[in-house]
């Protein structure tokens, strides 16, 4: 004889996520025709228990939801219907309890048992999430009447996936890295909305499921980007266009020199590259980011590329990648932004295609600006003289006095021939005169003297582009190594 507490407590919780209420530039949704949705089966895993359980993935062109088995009644007197009644009892509550002749079969199975969804074992700790095969006696998800059973409205239970998170995907960011570390999660890795609500650590049975899942969230986070780059675009002018944007991740210097990462979002805006913490959702937040700089005085530097872990020297040597990296960093797909001020920001994203794009967009967005400016002046002296130092896209290198405005010379870009500095201050620069076909140095001091160098590659690497541009894509180290895969 058993005595059952007719009360079953659902282990279903549905998380509904909401923007804020004011007007958003980049969240307005988009009306348009979606796609066909991707599902498949993953592991929730715990990083503090080191359990993990079964899951259901449902992939939307704007949303990842996150399914959970739970036990449901499909038939007959539904008890657990009335678990609402318990919410709102107040203090003091009276339980009734029902006598059955038989248990359902759910409530006598061991913890462990084989979920119906999938034919890997589950790691799940609950006799209702570990009981699919077995519901009600029946290795279905169909719920048969009750043998035996005394009572003909008995419910009938089976286990189904009901959503318990979604995500959406406008502007969210991937991670594969444990938290704090230079380690790749195996096969598993976490997204983030934007207001920071995760998925948790999700886990997949193979590298290929892991790599698939990883590339169809990417492309449709990508497309996503694109989406609110166009509406974003509307409301700019010409010469003020989003030219790419999206997460990174970049490297802080600790005191100690340990290494530390952080999400940042980068944006390639007009005539300026931006560094956010958070990304833009509004007009106002374009003033609001921690670093600005001007696109014509930065370079853009790859450092590493993803290859099998014992071929990054033959990488290198092939691709003709930098090797001025801190080898300890195990972060794969980095490239750096070389600012004024010999200063650096060091970043990584967590697919090759993205690393192309980012180059891609880097050269584009600079060659824009630099043609929209057309030339860029710098103070700078020699010998005491304050003289004015000019790069224009159409007449190449000038000087003249600050005070008289006379011009002390003058060269086209393809004079220049060669050129040295101390790291500081002061440049050589080393032009050919077309008449004696003599090299000439022209020596000049600068405040900011890395900004000039930049500024200086971004207008030759212009100009190059504009009479041929196959020799630029030829140059590009992402797109050489995305062809030879």
């Amino acid at each position: 004889m058993m005595l059952i507490l007719l009360i079953f407590f659902s282990s279903h919780h549905i998380v509904n996520m909401h923007m804020n209420t004011h007007t958003l530039l980049f969240l307005k949704p988009v009306s348009r025709k979606l796609l066909e949705t991707k599902t498949g089966i993953a592991l929730l895993y715990d990083e503090v228990s080191e359990n993990a359980y079964d899951i259901r993935l449902k992939l939307t062109k704007e949303v990842l939801t996150i399914q959970k088995q739970d036990v449901v009644c499909v038939s007959g007197s539904d008890h657990s219907a009335n678990v609402h009644l318990l919410r709102n009892a107040g203090d003091e509550v009276t339980i009734t309890v029902q006598y059955l002749r038989e248990a359902p079969s759910f409530l006598k199975l061991p913890l462990g048992s084989p979920g119906p969804s999938s034919d890997h074992s589950s790691g799940t700790s609950s006799p209702l999430f570990d009981s699919g095969l077995h519901l009600n006696g029946n290795s279905t998800n169909t719920a048969p009447s009750s043998p035996s059973s005394p009572i003909a409205n008995e419910p009938k239970y089976e286990k189904r996936w009901l959503d318990a998170l979604s995500v959406p995907l406008s502007m969210a960011r991937i991670s594969r890295y444990k938290t704090g570390t230079d380690k790749l999660r195996s096969n598993a890795f976490e997204v983030l909305a934007l207001d920071g609500v995760s998925t948790g650590i999700l886990q997949f049975y193979t590298a290929q499921e892991s790599a698939d899942w990883l590339r169809a969230m990417s492309t449709n986070i990508s497309d996503l980007t694109l989406q609110n780059m166009k509406m974003a675009n509307k409301c700019c002018s010409p010469s003020d266009q989003v030219i790419h944007m999206g997460w990174v991740n970049e490297r802080l210097e600790g005191t100690d020199s340990s290494q530390l990462y952080k999400f940042k979002f980068l944006a390639l805006k007009g005539s300026s590259f931006y560094i956010f913490s958070t990304p833009p959702v509004s007009t106002l937040d374009w003033v609001r980011a921690e670093k600005i700089y001007n696109l014509c005085e930065v370079l853009f530097k790859i450092h590493k590329l993803w290859l099998a872990d014992d071929c990054w020297l033959q990488a290198n040597l092939y691709l003709g990648i930098h090797q001025d990296f801190d080898l300890e960093d195990q972060r794969p797909y980095c490239f750096s932004v070389m600012v004024g001020h010999g200063k650096s920001h060091y970043f990584n994203v967590e697919l090759g295609s993205e690393l192309a794009v980012w180059e891609k967009s880097f050269q584009r967005a600079i060659f824009l600006e630099v043609q929209r400016t057309g030339s860029k002046t710098y103070m700078c002296s020699w010998q005491g003289d304050t003289l004015c130092f000019t790069v224009d896209f159409a007449l190449g290198f000038t000087c003249f006095d600050s005070k008289t405005k006379n011009v002390l010379w003058r060269f086209k870009f393809s004079q220049l021939k060669g050129s040295s500095d101390d790291g500081k201050t002061r440049v050589k620069l080393l032009f050919q005169n077309l008449d004696t076909k003599q090299i000439e140095t022209k020596e000049l001091e600068f405040q900011d003297l890395t900004a000039v160098l930049h500024c200086i590659h971004s207008f030759i690497a212009a100009k190059v582009a504009s009479v041929d541009p196959v020799f630029i894509d030829s140059q590009s180290i992402a797109r050489k190594y995305m062809y030879s895969n």
